[in-house]
């Protein structure tokens, strides 16, 4: 039993970095799904899959606490992904994400 405590003792450390990350979404006439990523400690990362017929365009916004939100437009191909990334000043304590997409 004494064992099994200091290996959870030891794994809290590895969480304790990881955020959460909040991911708001509109599509319009397009198949898309994603999945977000929490890259590193001032970065955050988030996958479009387009499964459709019709290639996509896409905004990204990232935002982390008081910083200005990080927009990213990217252009999604039909049954193509996407990664984006966008890179923080300071540390996230609370990742929000807001995707838009259309056709194009």
């Amino acid at each position: 039993m004494n064992k099994i405590c200091c290996v959870v003792l030891a794994m809290l450390p590895l969480s304790a970095w990881a955020y959460p990350i909040e991911v708001e979404k509109h599509y319009e006439g397009v198949q898309i799904d994603y999945t977000s990523h929490d890259t590193f400690y001032d970065t955050g990362a988030i996958t479009v899959n387009n499964y459709g017929d019709v290639p996509a365009k896409c905004s990204v916004s990232f935002q982390n606490g008081p910083e200005a939100p990080k927009i990213r437009r990217i252009a999604v191909a039909a049954k193509n992904s996407v990664d984006v990334s966008a890179k923080f000043n300071r540390s996230i304590i609370k990742l929000r994400i807001k995707l838009d997409c259309e056709p194009q």
